[in-house]
């Protein structure tokens, strides 16, 4: 089979198109066909050597929707089923970005029944660090929340939610933003500085940092979306950052909201997988509002 990959680091060019055996499935597993698999932010960092593995092959990918195509023993999916699903993982020798993908039975849900493979595929890693990172925030309802990069696919995700949650979001964005994020349920909108201590709540999908940590009011909660990379705690504001993890259960949940239309997906452009070193080329431009897509 074809699988994007990188066995040294760089710019776009060093992602290469290879063939390589169609992966088994072991008990607990699934191996899906894939129909789309998306590039996100993580798959560049991967490309760069950001999390290491230097001298091994990497596969590219965490986001896939696709079709069951063979099963190991103890699992409930069926050879056939359309399902999505979320590939774990900085350091694997395959990911997403190929014909075929393995993963564990427990990361896989049903894919939506409203929406094409495309759009399906755009939904697991954005929309669990989205809901993972509003549950690490544990806010009430009518409490405020600022998101940064509020149009961004994490942030857009997290706009709704939240909203949906009876959250008062204030989103941030760029002007050109404004009636977007207003559509997934912002109740107010700042293009630029916020007010010192103005809300209960910082979810940090633009990577700010300290800045951000400065809107929180005293003892209120900021959540970034790196890794340990959240900034100290000052004011008795509680800081950390979502680390993403598979959830089948979870992202179930979300492929029914995605039907009741209550999930906005959205998809930038579309490559097929040879053309991966100009799709990961279009992500570095930057100013892509909505998902790249890969279809083998």
């Amino acid at each position: 089979m074809r699988a994007a990959v990188v066995r040294t680091f760089g710019r776009p060019e060093v992602v290469e198109v290879v063939e390589t055996e169609v992966p088994e499935p072991a008990a607990r597993q699934v191996r899906i066909k894939v129909a789309a698999a998306v590039l996100n932010p993580v798959d560049a960092g991967v490309r760069q050597g950001v999390f290491g593995g230097g001298g091994k092959q990497i596969g590219l990918g965490w986001d896939v929707a696709g079709t069951v195509d063979a099963t190991g023993v103890a699992t409930a999916w069926s050879v056939g089923d359309e399902v999505v699903a979320l590939d774990y993982g900085m350091v694997k020798p395959l990911g997403t970005h190929a014909e075929y993908v393995v993963v564990d039975t427990d990361a896989v849900a049903k894919a939506p029944a409203t929406v094409d493979a495309v759009h399906a595929a755009t939904l697991p890693l954005n929309a669990l660090t989205a809901v993972q990172a509003l549950d690490l925030l544990e806010l009430g309802e009518g409490q405020s929340l600022l998101v940064t990069g509020a149009a961004g696919a994490v942030g857009g995700f997290a706009v709704q939610l939240a909203a949906r949650r009876g959250i008062a979001v204030t989103a941030l964005a760029r002007k050109d933003d404004e009636e977007f994020v207003r559509s997934l349920g912002a109740a107010y909108f700042v293009d630029g500085a916020v007010g010192a201590g103005s809300v209960d709540a910082v979810l940090d999908a633009a990577v700010l940092g300290e800045a951000a940590l400065e809107w929180v009011r005293d003892g209120g909660v900021y959540v970034g979306v790196i890794p340990q990379a959240a900034p100290a705690a000052v004011r008795g504001v509680r800081t950390g950052a979502v680390e993403v993890s598979a959830d089948g259960a979870r992202l179930a949940e979300l492929v029914a909201l995605v039907d009741e239309g209550a999930l906005t997906l959205r998809v930038a452009e579309t490559y097929a997988l040879e053309e991966a070193v100009k799709a990961h080329a279009r992500l570095a431009e930057g100013g892509v509002r909505g998902r790249l897509v890969l279809i083998p």
